[in-house]
């Protein structure tokens, strides 16, 4: 029989991560690469995933990143992180994305990403997670929908 850790609410790993762009952030044009805000938000993922496993993770897949609006030098990127799922070994974080202008006050939302991480053993294997215990409307719709979006990754992963 496997060993099944007891299980944690979503509000045991969320967090909020800050960064402030700077040139070395950016392209020839002021706006912020792509790249760096996919490295910001596999490290936020990483944080949740850990946080709720206590183990080392890995990112399995990224489901979807969706860039809404350009962020610029000077801005505070805010990414919010959230655990969506868990699966057996596997765990759904989304995030959310916004940049603050610091001097005018003004933030917007500048990306969504999507990331499933995994959660290895001592050997480097996958390992049972903790199950996510739902407390507010929110987490479970969200479990819901990360739910339906884990049934099409693995039909998928079988096809290819």
């Amino acid at each position: 029989m496997s060993y099944i850790p007891e299980g944690k609410p979503v509000s045991a790993s969320k967090i909020v991560l800050t960064q402030v762009m700077l040139p070395e952030d950016t392209n020839s044009a002021g706006n912020v690469h792509g790249g760096t805000i996919m490295k910001l938000a596999d490290n936020a993922a990483f944080v949740v995933a850990s946080r709720h496993c206590r183990s080392n993770v890995v990112t399995a897949s990224v489901d979807r990143i969706d860039f809404l609006a350009p962020v610029y030098i000077g801005d505070l990127l805010i990414l919010s992180a959230r655990l969506n799922w868990t699966g057996r070994a596997s765990m759904e974080i989304g995030i959310k994305i916004e940049a603050e202008d610091l001097f005018t006050g003004n933030v917007r939302h500048v990306a969504t990403a999507l990331l499933t991480f995994v959660a290895l053993d001592e050997k480097g294997r996958p390992k049972p997670v903790p199950p996510l215990i739902l407390e507010t409307d929110e987490d479970k719709k969200e479990f819901e929908k990360a739910r339906k979006r884990a049934e099409i990754r693995k039909k998928t992963r079988k096809i290819t």
